[in-house]
């Protein structure tokens, strides 16, 4: 998959969070500028771009910005990434990083973490009693492990508006979507505490997000690339 103007990408998923084990897939996330002058035409170009072998996936720069502001947490941690696991970083995409906080705001992040986290339980109680074959015992391992890990992140970036990818006890984790595996109503309890711990906690996150500061970095995005044959810059 060849896209131009990709402005910042990085791995993330499982080697982000240390989560990853042998095997385990690499994932690529970033975020790319369409030509300033085709998103005026008839058949404005396509806002994302994904690929397998390897997985990786581009958005265009407005609809990354539009699920960041969302809460979104797969988008988010593009820009909370650990330096070294950035394999493209222009000076646009530094300017991202530097506003990253204005795309936060209690209400999203606390639905949007907390709704992905529910969602992962609901996969899990679909499984059953846990009579089921390795492959699904290691995908349901691998949703209690992301159940743990959004709930956790989520409470960090709704009490601290810091996002830290990389989990502190991977064993932890691993061990935790081994024992959902067994009983996925195991993961219950956990997410009723975080349910409760957002509840009472303290956000430090504002009301809203900071749209003009987006707004603003988009609006130089376009700028850059406002001229003829900027597609191939």
């Amino acid at each position: 998959m060849t896209v131009a103007n990709v402005l910042l990408s990085g791995i993330v998923g499982s080697t982000a969070y240390g989560l990853a084990h042998e095997g385990s897939d690499v994932d690529r996330l970033g975020l790319f500028a369409a030509a300033t002058e085709r998103l005026h035409g008839l058949h404005p170009p396509k806002e994302s771009h994904v690929s397998t072998a390897p997985d990786r996936t581009l958005h265009e720069a407005a609809k990354w910005c539009r699920l960041a502001l969302g809460g979104n947490p797969t988008a988010t941690e593009l820009v909370w990434l650990p330096d070294e696991l950035y394999e493209v970083r222009t000076a646009l995409g530094d300017e991202l990083i530097g506003i990253r906080t204005s795309f936060l705001c209690a209400k999203r992040v606390r639905d949007a973490y907390l709704g992905y986290a529910t969602q992962q339980f609901r996969r899990l109680e679909s499984r059953g009693d846990g009579s089921f074959s390795a492959d699904t015992r290691g995908r349901t391992a691998k949703h209690a492990r992301h159940l743990k890990r959004l709930c956790h992140q989520g409470l960090e970036l709704y009490t601290t508006g810091r996002l830290t990818l990389r989990v502190e006890n991977p064993q932890e984790y691993h061990e935790f979507g081994e024992r959902v595996a067994t009983d996925p109503t195991a993961a219950l309890p956990l997410l009723r505490f975080y349910e409760n711990a957002f509840g009472e906690a303290r956000a430090a996150l504002p009301e809203r997000p900071d749209e003009t500061a987006v707004e603003a970095w988009l609006r130089r995005v376009r700028a850059h690339f406002y001229a003829p044959g900027a597609q191939a810059a």
